[in-house]
């Protein structure tokens, strides 16, 4: 009966051991070789700025070109306050011109528009176009470079330095895939940047003895089925890297590959990641940017009832299937506002909670600069109020 009792406990031991690696690899088997290629990764989803997959994220390492989604976020924000508009044009720098690298050719005297320009940097890198767009927003790429490093610390970035604006190799010039993906993310709230990253082919100076065919570094805008941004970047130090974005079914989520030694294992990596993301996870949106939110009601401005807007798409992040019943949002508009009141500064937040879980917090502005009321203005709204009381 003992010697009964050993072998059936041996037996199952054995069946134990024998199961226990199978039960482990199914369970890791999702991520596990996620960019395994790859120096550094990061998988985020853009709304919620969840992370669903990272692996050495915050490796400070060479960022090649993917630097260029620093200088696309100032020349987009340049854009959005009006400090620079699309169909203006830029005289090219001797500076600009001598660019090496990754470049569309520009002659120095050159005259070319942004918007063409802007194509220039979001489809084929080039470091010239770069470089004369920088001088016409700051006066020179060096002032530039100080908006970028300014702009760094904005975001919180710990553990990113610029030394330029186009990702060429200098000493002290890094970053790192969380925070390329946090830069990525604010770069996507202005949406129309990816109607020039999707671009796979065009041309520059149609027509002109010097026409440019434009091709996009980016080959994953054509073989994968989503994707429309954002940067490549490769230099012999940083070897080959890349922030996508893609979007399906209402979900944007950013992946950052960092020092793939080709470029056929950086775009296997990122179809991973993408693919990890779409097959696991799902959104809700909530609100699309700019969607109204509430009011703000000021009563020395000069209107004194003006919409507060979400500043960026808000949406919740769930594993598909999971119940997404128990979300609520919270409305928190600040009310000691100094006037006047800018385009696009926070006023307040909204907040996503499932149940007593805070998912996001989400900034929220205003479409319209609020400027004091006048002392005339001022005057005839106590007037209508004493007449309406009397």
């Amino acid at each position: 009966m003992k010697r009964g009792l050993l072998v059936v406990s041996m037996v199952i031991t054995l069946l134990i051991h024998l199961s226990s690696p199978v039960f482990a690899e199914e369970t890791g088997s999702d991520t596990e070789k996620l960019a395994e290629n790859t120096k550094s990764a990061i998988l985020m989803e853009r709304d919620t700025g969840e992370v669903l997959f990272d692996k050495n994220a915050h490796e400070k390492l060479p960022p090649a070109s993917m630097t260029k989604i620093m200088t696309l976020l100032l020349i987009m924000e340049a854009l959005d306050e009006g400090k620079l508009k699309l169909d203006e044009t830029v005289r090219v720098s001797d500076r600009a011109a001598s660019m090496g690298g990754s470049q569309i050719f520009l002659e120095s005297g050159e005259e070319m528009s942004v918007q063409d320009l802007l194509k220039g940097v979001a489809v084929a890198s080039g470091n010239d176009a770069s470089v004369a767009l920088a001088e016409r927003i700051a006066g020179s790429e060096k002032a530039f470079v100080k908006k970028m490093n300014d702009k760094v610390k904005e975001l919180d970035l710990k553990d990113t330095k610029f030394q330029n604006a186009t990702g060429l190799p200098a000493e002290d010039h890094y970053s790192t895939s969380y925070d390329m993906s946090i830069m990525a993310k604010e770069l996507l709230k202005y949406e129309s940047i990816t109607d020039y990253t999707s671009i796979y082919e065009d041309y520059l100076r149609k027509g002109q003895d010097n026409e440019f065919w434009l091709v996009n570094t980016n080959k994953l805008v054509k073989f994968y089925p989503g994707v429309d941004g954002l940067k490549t970047g490769y230099t012999n130090e940083a070897k080959y890297c890349l922030t996508a974005t893609a979007e399906k079914e209402e979900m944007r989520v950013i992946a950052v590959v960092m020092g793939a030694k080709t470029t056929k294992e950086r775009n296997a990596a990122v179809s991973g990641m993408l693919d990890f993301a779409f097959n696991h996870y799902q959104t809700n949106k909530l609100f699309e940017k700019g969607d109204k939110i509430t009011d703000l009601k000021l009563l020395k401005a000069d209107k004194t009832i003006t919409d507060v807007v979400a500043s960026e798409s808000i949406s919740t992040l769930h594993k598909k299937g999971e119940s997404m019943d128990d979300i609520a949002t919270e409305v928190n508009v600040h009310h000691a506002l100094s006037l006047p009141i800018f385009r696009g500064d926070k006023v307040g937040e909204l907040i996503v909670k499932n149940g007593d879980e805070i998912i996001s917090r989400t900034d929220l502005t205003i479409k319209e600069t609020i400027d004091k009321a006048s002392y005339f203005t001022l005057l005839k709204r106590t007037l209508q109020r004493m007449a309406k009381n009397e």
